[in-house]
């Protein structure tokens, strides 16, 4: 269930020159995406140090949940689908265990377990044909968020099916984010941005003490902002198939996939969601792509906390 591309700006005010703190801000790549780390801090240097423990902890979640690297747990997991337990920490359990919960939400319109999804459809430009029902009905044999077992008591997640695998590409950067704005506001850091490929965490306020501002582009207009968010300790997720989708015979089919149907999302463009929690932001995003407006915006309803801002697809 990949997300799309998002596309958000941080737009600064000018700082006086007298304030005593600063903002600084680092560019870095983390699980394969671009990543951009803010701070409030007294000096470059203190920042750097905070810059270090941001990456330190980035790569500290991507070993931990990477489907693609062969050595971490969710790897070792899948790689055990249909034969054996796997012991993880309780922190990949606990992620894991919330993904499911997503999925009985939605019922399985959000499902981790996608990630064993046979690859039938391309965005790249050159898909001129629907793949055929019995493609896309055994591409989904092993998709299914009720097969995943998970044993609180020792920690194990167990797939049951050979050939299941799960991947947190839907909920993994807003994880990230989350647990870098948790990290540094345990450092004593008064304020930031952990922006991990668009999926971001604020807390505090900028030295002058006006909010962090996020400006959302239109995805029709990526040039233009249609929506500028004021933030103090919040976040913001996009998921969208501006950027990556098929159009055969007229329509546009999203590069999210639904995992109840093995077919791409349709009839909307962007959602973009903001409130308390990236990781959960996240997971909305994705959802009411796949739900589509009337009934995403049921499942926003559950969750007052949450706003969001829809655009169809033309």
């Amino acid at each position: 269930m990949k997300k799309g591309v998002v596309v958000v700006c941080l737009l600064f005010g000018m700082l006086s020159v007298s304030l005593a703190q600063e903002v600084f801000r680092k560019q870095t790549v983390h699980m394969g995406s671009a990543f951009s780390f803010v701070v409030v801090a007294d000096s470059a240097a203190e920042a750097a140090v905070y810059f270090q423990r941001l990456s330190a902890e980035m790569e500290r979640i991507e070993n931990l949940i990477s489907e693609w690297r062969p050595h971490t747990q969710i790897a070792q997991v899948n790689q055990n689908a249909g034969i054996a337990p796997v012991k993880v920490d309780r922190e990949v359990f606990e992620l894991t265990q919330r993904a499911i919960r997503y999925a009985e939400l939605t019922g399985g319109a959000f499902d981790i377990s996608i990630a064993a999804l046979d690859r039938i459809w391309v965005f790249d430009g050159s898909m001129t044909e629907l793949p055929s029902e019995d493609l896309i009905r055994r591409s989904i044999e092993r998709v299914g968020y009720q097969h995943i077992r998970l044993d609180s008591l020792n920690s194990t997640i167990f797939l049951e099916k050979e050939g299941m695998k799960i991947g947190f590409g839907s909920i993994g950067k807003g994880y990230a984010a989350d647990q870098g704005r948790a990290l540094l506001q345990s450092l004593g850091v008064k304020g930031g941005i952990v922006n991990a490929s668009g999926d971001l965490s604020t807390w505090g306020r900028q030295p002058d003490g006006e909010p962090w501002k996020i400006g959302v582009s239109d995805p029709f207009k990526t040039y233009r902002m249609k929506k500028v968010l004021k933030l103090y300790e919040a976040s913001v997720a996009t998921s969208g198939s501006n950027e990556k989708f098929a159009e055969i015979g007229g329509k546009r089919y999203a590069h999210i996939i639904n995992p109840t149907t093995g077919c791409p999302s349709t009839g909307l463009m962007s959602v973009t969601v903001w409130g308390p929690s990236a990781e959960f932001a996240n997971f909305l995003s994705t959802s009411m792509m796949v739900l589509g407006k009337k009934a995403g915006k049921k499942l926003l309803r559950q969750f007052p906390e949450y706003r969001a801002d829809i655009v169809k697809d033309r």
